[in-house]
């Protein structure tokens, strides 16, 4: 039980014999471990700043529109407000103000780990604030009325115990996973899943009744909880079901974190982003805005992030160094390197891997991918592959004139850790970087052998994901972000505004 809890209880109990242990809630409140109730004290703050915000600066111009950018799928327009994660064209992406390299020191970390827990990330991006690491107090009043702290855990620990305890699937939606064909991809059958569990839906069930709309955050936030605990469960029975003959996924432990059960439940065990205007991130903004619940919301942006232009672009990585290593053999000169890239954009395609909407320079979460792999697996053939074209490839799309930005994104080096000799160790930074940081989203994935699964890539992703879009979800319901309806023209329409002939 909270500080806020024991507040609202104690007008009726508060006496001289339990004032001191009330006084030592009310100091504790700040690291309290229960999430709904720091949501509760941050909420009405930051509507009162928004409020203000708007009042003072809501009719001032922030950017121009251009037919390029109506004709290019609005990149570059500011038309969405999103407060987990910010992209910066020069130094990468940022959660609630932090970069990678700042996350990486100081979120809370597993006993003995080198890389942040999920939990933090998700505290951090929910609230805004780094969780802590120190036990906090947590009070409850016995049936004498006498107040006394039942428990201690860290901020993290709590939101652990707290996606175990929600992790269990309903029957109908197990039922569904063991009868798919196997021949229907993975992604599909994540979304169906997703789809399938709004029949759990809080919030759903709430605006059915008429909840008042102040309220709709909650039934968010309990749907979100829910969503990203059982997301492992789903993603899991997936893999059992295709790749291992249908085997159990087992039980999760509440003693464990989520990453070491989703690890567990793939059955590899051991003693392991994007901005809000990306694809995934933005659908679920989007479908979210009609207030459907975060599992059609969520669904829908799976069903983006299954595109090849989005969350299946890594595979495309692979497909296409793997062509290459086919075609020319293991290890290669930088000259025979470089002639099958020009090769390859001289009969109009491009170097899969390289360049980026937004960003400027190497994507840090490349980076950081490319200094583990330095570390566990140097020798891994397909590794030193990719830290060759690392120094052939952006010097040749500088030479050809046509790119932007022809330094490697992230899609360029997490396929290859995940199919890496040490993928074991690769899963911890791979899923520590992708996306909506992912943070060491697997304790240990296949410690010495490599996921080669490529189809089922796009699901790990799309579970890691669920952390951003759905801490936006419920933030977007309690500011109270209307339906988005932006203007649509026509060819002649948008000619005729410019003052353009149709001609």
């Amino acid at each position: 039980m909270s500080f806020l809890t024991v507040s609202r209880l104690a007008p009726k109990l508060l006496n001289s014999k339990n004032a001191a242990f009330l006084q030592a809630a009310r100091n504790a409140s700040a690291s309290t471990t229960n999430l709904k109730d720091i949501l509760a004290d941050l909420i009405p703050k930051e509507q009162t700043r928004i409020k203000n915000f708007k009042q003072q600066y809501g009719k001032t111009n922030i950017g121009q529109i251009n037919v390029d950018m109506v004709y290019g799928g609005m990149r570059g327009m500011k038309g969405l407000v999103y407060e987990t994660s910010v992209l910066d064209p020069d130094e990468g992406i940022r959660f609630r103000g932090y970069s990678i390299p700042e996350c990486q020191g100081l979120l809370p970390k597993a006993p003995g780990g080198e890389e942040p827990l999920p939990e933090g990330l998700f505290w951090l991006l929910i609230t805004g604030q780094v969780p802590t690491e120190e036990q906090s107090r947590i009070f409850q009043f016995l049936s004498n009325g006498v107040c006394v702290c039942v428990c201690s855990v860290p901020q993290v620990s709590w939101v652990s115990k707290e996606w175990a305890k929600r992790a269990a699937l309903p029957s109908h939606v197990v039922t569904m996973l063991d009868n798919f064909p196997t021949n229907l991809h993975p992604m599909s059958q994540f979304s169906a899943a997703i789809t399938a569990l709004n029949s759990e839906s809080s919030f759903a069930r709430a605006y059915s009744e008429g909840v008042h709309k102040s309220k709709y955050w909650e039934f968010v936030y309990e749907d979100s909880m829910d969503l990203i605990a059982k997301l492992p469960c789903i993603a899991a029975k997936i893999y059992r079901n295709l790749y291992r003959e249908g085997s159990s996924i087992g039980a999760i432990d509440s003693n464990l974190d989520w990453s070491h059960n989703f690890s567990n439940m793939l059955g590899y065990n051991d003693s392991h982003d994007h901005e809000g205007g990306n694809v995934s991130a933005h659908t679920s903004h989007l479908v979210g805005s009609a207030l459907s619940d975060p599992y059609l919301s969520f669904s829908a942006a799976m069903n983006g992030l299954a595109g090849p232009l989005h969350g299946l672009a890594n595979q495309e990585v692979l497909v296409w160094l793997t062509a290459l290593q086919k075609e020319l053999g293991g290890e290669v000169s930088d000259e025979k390197m470089r002639d099958y890239i020009w090769n390859t954009l001289k009969s109009g395609r491009v170097v899969p891997g390289y360049g980026h909407a937004v960003l400027r320079k190497t994507d840090p979460r490349y980076t950081c991918q490319r200094e583990f792999a330095l570390k566990h697996l140097p020798n891994d053939p397909l590794f030193k592959m990719v830290a060759q074209l690392y120094k052939i490839v952006p010097n040749v799309l500088l030479e050809q004139g046509k790119a932007k930005n022809p330094w490697p994104n992230v899609d360029a080096h997490s396929g290859v850790l995940l199919q890496g000799a040490a993928a074991g160790c690769c899963c911890r930074v791979l899923l520590q970087v992708r996306d909506v940081f992912n943070i060491h989203y697997l304790r240990v994935l296949l410690q010495y052998y490599g996921m080669s699964e490529m189809n089922y890539y796009t699901v790990l992703f799309g579970v890691s994901r669920a952390l951003g879009v759905l801490a936006q979800l419920v933030w977007s319901r309690a500011l109270g972000f209307p339906l988005e309806r932006p203007k649509s023209m026509s060819t002649d329409g948008l000619m005729a505004l410019v003052g353009a002939k149709s001609g």
